[in-house]
C-alpha cells in the first residue's frame, strides 16, 4: 500500500508498506517466475522447491525480484489512482527495511513542471532576404574555380599549388604506422597537414627532395605522437599550378544549361534568393518557439535538468562512436574533463526541456491532432518530389520515418498557432 508521505516544491515522497502476508505472496511469485535459473542438485533445473534453493543460495535469494515486482506493480496502481501526479521520470527508490516479514520502502518523485503559456502577443520580425551582386560575383568566381585545369611546371611550388609526392614519417630515426603515401597529392596552404608542414614546401620543385621538420600538437589524437618532433623524407614528383579560366559565354555554355553569363548570374541570384527565403522562413519559425518558449513560466527540477543532460552526454558518445571514436580520447584532443564537459551541457539540456515542455504545453491547450489524410498528404508529397508512386512510399516507411513525418506536421501546426498570435 502507498500513502503520500510529504509533497515538496517539484517533488512528491511516497511511502509503500507491504504486509508479511502481501510480501510473502510476492516473494512466492518471484520464486515462480525464476527458479529456472538456478542449479540444485538432485533436481531437474526449475523443478527445486523454494526452500531448497533457498537453503543453497541463501533465505533472500527471491528478495530482489519481489521487491521490483512489487514495488512496480503499487507504483503503477498509485499512479493509475492518482491521474493528477504526472511523474518526470522514475522515482528514486530508498529501501528502509526488507525482511522476512515486511517491505518498507520511501519513493521520491519529480514531478512534471506546470507550464503557464503566456497570453501576450509576440513581436518576431520575419527577414526579408535580399542577394547583393557581390554575392553573385563570388558565387560566379567560385563556378570559375571549379573550372580550373591543372599545368604541371618546373617553377618553385607557392601557396595554392599542388604537390605530388611519395613521403614517410619518421619519430626518433624510426617510420610510424600511418606516416607514408604514395603519389599523394596536396595542395599548399589547404591545411591538411599538422601545422609548418605545407610552408616548408613552399619553393620545391618537381624531382627534389624535401626533409620536412615538424612537432606534432600535445593534443594530437595518435597519443604515441603526441607532442613529438618528426621528419618527412618528402620525394616531390610534380607541381602542378592552378589555371582558372575567364567565365566568357562560350564556357558558360559548355558547362552550364544556359547560354550567357548574364543568364548564369541571374540564375545564380534567383536560387540564392529561394535559399535565403527558405533559411529566414525557418529563422522565424525557430524564433517564434523561442518566444514561446521565453514567455512560458515554468521551473524546472534539477534532477530533470540532470538526467536530460546525461541523455545528451550519452547521445553524442554514440555519434563518436559511429566515427570510431571514443569520448575519453575525443575529450582529451580538446582538452577537457568529463564533469567540465557534463557541465558545458546543462545549459543546452535545461533550454530542450524548456521547449519540449512548452511545445507539449500548446499541442494539449489547442488540441492539435494529426488526421489520416494530412498524413497522407505529407506523404504524397515526398512521393512527389521522390517521382515514386504514393502507396509504395507510404508501405515502404519504417517506424522513424513515420515519426519524423508526423513530428514535421506537428511542428507545422504549431508554428501556425504561434503565427497567429504574432504581430
Amino acid at each position: 500500500m502507498i500513502t503520500r508521505e510529504k509533497s515538496e516544491k517539484g517533488m512528491l515522497k511516497l511511502h509503500l508498506t507491504l504486509s508479511s502476508e502481501v510480501w510473502q505472496k510476492a516473494v512466492e511469485a518471484a520464486y515462480e517466475r525464476t527458479k529456472g535459473k538456478y542449479n540444485v542438485q538432485g533436481f531437474r533445473k526449475g523443478k527445486a522447491p523454494r526452500k531448497v534453493i533457498e537453503k543453497n543460495y541463501g533465505d533472500t535469494v527471491f528478495y530482489d525480484a519481489a521487491f521490483e515486482d512489487a514495488v512496480s506493480n503499487e507504483y503503477a496502481e498509485f499512479l493509475e489512482k492518482n491521474p493528477d501526479v504526472e511523474p518526470a521520470d522514475y522515482p528514486h527508490v530508498a529501501i528502509n527495511a526488507m525482511t522476512a516479514d515486511t517491505l518498507d520502502v520511501t519513493l521520491s518523485v519529480v514531478l512534471m513542471p506546470e507550464v503557464v503559456l503566456s497570453t501576450e502577443a509576440t513581436s518576431v520580425k520575419k527577414e526579408t532576404p535580399k542577394v547583393s551582386a557581390k554575392e553573385v560575383d563570388e558565387q560566379l568566381a567560385r563556378f570559375a574555380e571549379s573550372q580550373a585545369r591543372f599545368v604541371e611546371t618546373d617553377a618553385p611550388a607557392a601557396t595554392g599549388d599542388f604537390v605530388e609526392m611519395d613521403f614517410e614519417g619518421s619519430v626518433d630515426g624510426k617510420l610510424f604506422e600511418g606516416g607514408a603515401a604514395k603519389d599523394y597529392r596536396l595542395e599548399l596552404g589547404s591545411h591538411t597537414f599538422i601545422e609548418g608542414f605545407e610552408d616548408q614546401l613552399v619553393g620545391v620543385k618537381a624531382g627534389e627532395q624535401k626533409i620536412v621538420k615538424v612537432t606534432f600538437p600535445e593534443n594530437y589524437p595518435a597519443s604515441n605522437l603526441a607532442g613529438k618532433a618528426a621528419e618527412f623524407k618528402c620525394d616531390v614528383k610534380k607541381v602542378e599550378k592552378k589555371e582558372i579560366p575567364e567565365v566568357t559565354d562560350k564556357l558558360i555554355s559548355f558547362s552550364t544549361e544556359v547560354s550567357t553569363v548574364e543568364e548564369y548570374k541571374n540564375s545564380i541570384k534567383e536560387k540564392m534568393l529561394e535559399a535565403k527565403k527558405a533559411q529566414a522562413e525557418r529563422k522565424f519559425e525557430n524564433d517564434l518557439i523561442e518566444a514561446a518558449v521565453a514567455g512560458a513560466k515554468l521551473d524546472l527540477p534539477k534532477e530533470m535538468i540532470e538526467h536530460e543532460c546525461h541523455h545528451i552526454v550519452d547521445d553524442f558518445k554514440q555519434r563518436l562512436m559511429y566515427q570510431g571514436i571514443k569520448l575519453e580520447d575525443y575529450l582529451s584532443y580538446i582538452g577537457q574533463s568529463m564533469e567540465d564537459f557534463e557541465k558545458s551541457k546543462l545549459e543546452e539540456a535545461e533550454k530542450s526541456l524548456k521547449t519540449r515542455l512548452v511545445l507539449q504545453k500548446i499541442i494539449k491547450d489547442q488540441n492539435i491532432q494529426i488526421s489520416h489524410e494530412e498524413f497522407h498528404e505529407k506523404v504524397h508529397e515526398i512521393a512527389h518530389a521522390q517521382n515514386k508512386d504514393c502507396h509504395e512510399v507510404e508501405e515502404g516507411l519504417s517506424d522513424y520515418e513515420i515519426s519524423s513525418i508526423q513530428n514535421d506536421i506537428l511542428m507545422n501546426k504549431i508554428v501556425a498557432v504561434l503565427a497567429a498570435k504574432n504581430n
